[in-house]
This record gives C-alpha cells, structure tokens and sequence, in this order.
C-alpha cells in the first residue's frame, strides 16, 4: 500500500496522484506540483488515502509545497496576461500566414515557460512563430497542437441534448466511438445527427453502447424472417428495451404463388418466436449485411469531411 492524494487541474477533468510525503491535504486545498507541462497551481480533489501500489499506472511525483499568497497572486496575473498573450500570437500567425487556429494560451506558475495551444488540419511548421514569440515575451514558448475533440473540451459549450458538453464537465478520457454504435442503437445515421459540437461522433454513442448489445442477443434484425407461433412472418420492427419483436405474417396468394404480407401487425416476445434460417434467408442476410456494411463506410467517408 501507498499513500497517495489526488489533485486536479483547471484544464483538466481528471485526477492525478502525487506523493503526499507525509503531509495531510484537505478537499479544494491549493497546491503547487510539477506535471509534463511544467510547475502548475492545483487543488486537492481527494484528500489523504492509502491505494495498492499495482493500481498506479506511473511513479508518484511528491506535492511541491502548499500554495502561497504569492502564487495565487502569480495563478491570477498570469490569468490577466492570458488575453494579451492571446492577441499578440494570433497577429503573429497572421503575419506568418500560417493555418492553424489559436485556442488558450496557459502560462507557468513559476513563469518558466507559456504554452499555446492550437489546432489544424494538417502539420504546420511553426519554428519562426516560436522564434519571433520568444523575442517578444522573452520567455521559453511551447506549440502544442490538440485535436478537434481537445478544443472542444477546452472551450466549452452546449450539446444538442441542452446541456454543458460532457468533454468539458466531467468526462476524463476519450474513448473510441464507431459508427456501428449508432447503428445498433437504432439511430439516424445522418451525420448532423451524430455529430456532436466538434464534429466528430458524440461521445454518448459510447455510454450505451454496452447495454444494446446486451439487449440484442438472440433478437433477429429487421426484415428477418422467422417462425412464429402463427407460422412464418417477418420482423418490421424490434422493441428492445420491452423485448418485443412486431412481424406481419407471410402468406402464399393462391392466384399467383408469391409470398405477400398480412397487413396486420403481430407482436412476439423473444422467446415466442424463432429464427428461420432457410438457405434463400441466408442469402437475403447476407446481401442486407453487405449493404449495411457498404452505408458504415460511405457514412465514415462522409464524416471524414463534415
């Protein structure tokens, strides 16, 4: 066992261990500790507590010091030199003509270094921006450029679903989203539809994904034939959440011996009916799911330029 404390950032929404060394921290306590960025000012999210020392994914680094008057003072002028910074290194991508967009500028607690993030679509060479924002702020400069979905999370903003982003509010890591998600779940796969404020595919695709694929097992697809206590039919629709499965009867027309649909709707449990699996079925299966995988890739083609 180890003692560890946990402390956050303000551009971050999750937690990091650091090595106490012994001292006690309480809840929203500030403190100065050292990451990959730099010297940083942070708070206590998780006071003292002792973990197993296999569940830590890297070496604890130990708390600096508690944080000051004068390192509040610094956390705050830096927050004020934050928009002048700001200004300042969009004229200069300007002048250099370079494509990139400027997203925050974040400024070291012990002033060793400022830090620019930006996004872009493609490499961008930027070692006379660094050079000519050296010479300005006299100070060591640092380019980093984020995704679409770090911006987003940077910036903040509203969902479709009316609430604050989740990237930005509590969500710590991104996971990989898929079409697939959206197509097991029954959504629309226009793009618009999926999409969330980045771009990309939402993040919530993911959340449920897991309990859909639950809910399926043993369901038949739509336009799947099975046999029903009524004899055989065709599923038009599957509740999943209720565990119903909606068929409309095939009959054979006596005038010409093709298969027709009763027009009226009859609803199944799972356990009520079964999959028939005849060998023109199988086929007709197969062409759907080659169909099904030709929309995944014209809609993950489409995505790519949204």
């Amino acid at each position: 066992m180890i003692e560890i404390v946990g402390v956050g950032f303000r551009k971050s929404r999750k937690t990091y261990y650091f090595d106490p060394e012994g001292e006690k921290y309480t809840c929203g306590e500030n403190v100065v500790v050292e990451t990959v960025r730099g010297m940083e000012l942070g708070h206590i999210l998780i006071e003292n507590r002792m973990v197993e020392k296999e569940s830590l994914v890297a070496e604890l680094k130990p708390i600096e010091r508690r944080a000051t008057e004068k390192d509040l003072a610094t956390y705050q002028k830096n927050l004020e030199r934050r928009d002048e910074a700001f200004k300042i290194c969009c004229e200069k991508i300007a002048k250099h003509k370079l494509d990139m967009k400027l997203i925050d500028v974040e400024f070291m607690i012990d002033g060793a270094k400022i830090v620019f993030y930006f996004s872009s679509d493609g490499r961008v060479d930027f070692r006379e921006l660094a050079k000519d924002l050296a010479g300005c702020f006299r100070n060591r400069i640092e380019l980093r450029q984020i995704g679409v979905r770090d911006e987003a999370k940077m910036l903040g903003g509203i969902g479709i679903c009316g609430r604050p982003l989740c990237c930005s509010k509590w969500l710590h890591d991104f996971q990989p989203v898929s079409i697939k998600m959206a197509k097991q779940q029954n959504l629309s796969l226009n793009p618009s539809k999926i999409s969330g404020t980045c771009g990309r595919l939402m993040c919530c695709l993911n959340f449920e994904d897991e309990i859909y694929k639950e809910l399926r097992k043993g369901m038949p697809n739509d336009n799947e034939r099975v046999d029903t206590p009524d004899g055989p039919a065709k599923v038009i629709s599957v509740d999943y959440f209720n565990g119903k499965i909606h068929t409309r009867a095939l009959e054979i027309d006596p005038e010409t011996g093709e298969e027709v649909f009763d027009h009226k709707i009859r609803t199944f449990t799972r356990e009520e009916i079964k999959r028939h699996r005849t060998k023109g079925d199988k086929d007709e299966s197969s062409d759907a799911n080659e169909t099904i995988e030709e929309d995944i890739r014209e809609l993950e083609a489409m995505m790519r330029d949204f």
